[in-house]
């Protein structure tokens, strides 16, 4: 949820906007009525199509509105616009299909292209997440957010655009995305020829338990102990730092459903795993005899406030919800904390802290991720599993036993961070080398 490069975004925008001023749909159609522009048109389910800039890696882009139910099963209950982004190339090479787990915003720009979509050098589909961004229903009935209804929604749209597009499809996520490429290979398994997640978890529950113990075991004592120390150091300098802390709140107007105390545990307790999650070195880490800002600043750094704020949580609370209601997500242990917290414990801080009102009455349905696992034991679909070796949700990877096309790729000391061209060069070239084997089948 950090926003990095902001500036460099706020500027492509604004350019982005200001060369579209008095450029509505129907004058786009009108400057450039491509082939594949006549076909999207003749969809049923397409409600628009806007023609966007394109980089020379493609010949063609689009932003396009397709009609979705919002509940799979219930045409009474509505419908939505989905939005995707498409980029062009050829209509016999690979599609690599995005399944986003939030909003697809950083799509639109001319010059974006997944990793994977250029090292196989294919046509390109993003598809924002249900209730995220600009695919929201005018109503966010939570009841309809599950991992079956959207995964239907990425079935309706490869199906649909199958009938252009001959080549092989990929799908692919990061994340949230890649458990979401992962839970849609679980029920439409014939949908498309292979799948590359990355970083994906596979969580058992909403504090799913096994990420606490990862993290007690991750790289060496010695680099444990020192995160540890610098969290206890917080804690108990906590009357020096946390005015700092507060007036920190006050300039970036962040408003919390807890008292200001409760957040700075919280964000004591988040430090480990946002630490080892982003790859932070560890001579980064201040020593406590540093100087005062010098310590807050590293702090904000590695674990800001902004994360349990409420201006912050408000356009991703649907993750949150999912979270709760199917996806599960992590706990923080607080026993090397005893007697410096101000929270008797950290039991349930996810519905304390992100889930809106209406939504704090949902159960968690245990059986939708445990269906997911059944499917990996039982079945050998073409899938390609990246993690960092550091990342904390690696303690939730996926495990299955010996597949003759399943893999599982751990880089060595890898964060969340994780991709194909990151990799060390054996690694590397095992993804490559099975990419191109299977584009050739």
């Amino acid at each position: 949820m950090q926003h990095k490069f902001l500036i460099r975004t706020c500027l492509i925008l604004t350019v982005f906007l200001l060369s579209h001023i008095g450029f509505g749909q129907n004058d786009a159609v009108k400057l450039n009525k491509t082939i594949l522009y006549k076909q999207l048109e003749e969809i049923p389910g397409i409600d628009s199509i806007i023609k966007l800039p394109v980089s020379n890696q493609f010949l063609e882009k689009y932003e396009i509105y397709y009609k979705q139910l919002i509940d799979a099963n219930d045409s009474t209950a509505g419908f939505f616009n989905q939005r995707i982004f498409l980029s062009h190339k050829d209509y016999t090479k690979p599609m690599v299909f995005v399944t986003e787990g939030y909003t697809a915003n950083y799509a639109q720009y001319e010059d974006y292209s997944n990793e994977l979509t250029t090292i196989i050098n294919g046509n390109q589909i993003v598809a924002e997440h249900r209730y995220f961004g600009k695919s929201k229903p005018d109503s966010l009935d939570w009841k309809y957010l599950t991992v079956e209804n959207a995964a239907h929604d990425h079935h309706e749209l490869i199906s649909v655009f199958k009938r252009i597009y001959t080549g092989k499809w990929i799908t692919t996520g990061i994340s949230k995305g890649g458990q979401t490429a992962l839970i849609y290979m679980s029920l439409y398994p014939d949908d498309v020829d292979f799948s590359v997640p990355y970083v994906a978890p596979l969580n058992f529950g909403i504090e799913d338990g096994r990420h606490e113990p990862f993290i007690n075991k991750i790289s060496n004592k010695k680099d444990r102990k020192k995160v540890e120390d610098f969290q206890l150091l917080i804690l108990k300098r906590r009357d020096s730092i946390f005015p700092l802390f507060e007036d920190f709140c006050k300039k970036n107007k962040y408003t919390f459903r807890l008292p200001l105390q409760e957040i700075y545990d919280y964000c004591v307790l988040e430090y480990s795993f946002s630490f080892w999650q982003w790859g932070h070195r560890i001579l980064s880490i201040p020593d406590e005899d540093a100087a005062l800002d010098k310590i807050f600043n590293h702090f904000m750094l590695v674990s800001s406030p902004s994360y349990f704020a409420v201006e912050e949580i408000e356009p991703t609370k649907a993750f949150f919800v999912q979270a709760y209601k199917q996806m599960g997500y992590y706990g923080y242990d607080t026993k090397p904390f005893k007697g410096l917290l101000k929270i008797k414990n950290a039991e349930n801080y996810l519905q304390k802290i992100f889930l809106p009102e209406d939504a704090k009455d949902i159960e968690y349905d245990k059986e939708s991720m445990l269906k997911v696992q059944n499917y990996l034991d039982n079945n050998d679909p073409k899938m390609i599993f990246l993690y960092g070796e550091f990342d904390p949700w690696s303690a939730t990877a996926v495990e299955f036993g010996k597949k003759e096309n399943m893999i599982k790729i751990v880089k060595k000391g890898g964060s969340h961070a994780t991709r194909i061209n990151n990799l060390p060069e054996d690694q590397k070239n095992k993804v490559l080398n099975t990419i191109d084997n299977w584009l050739k089948e």
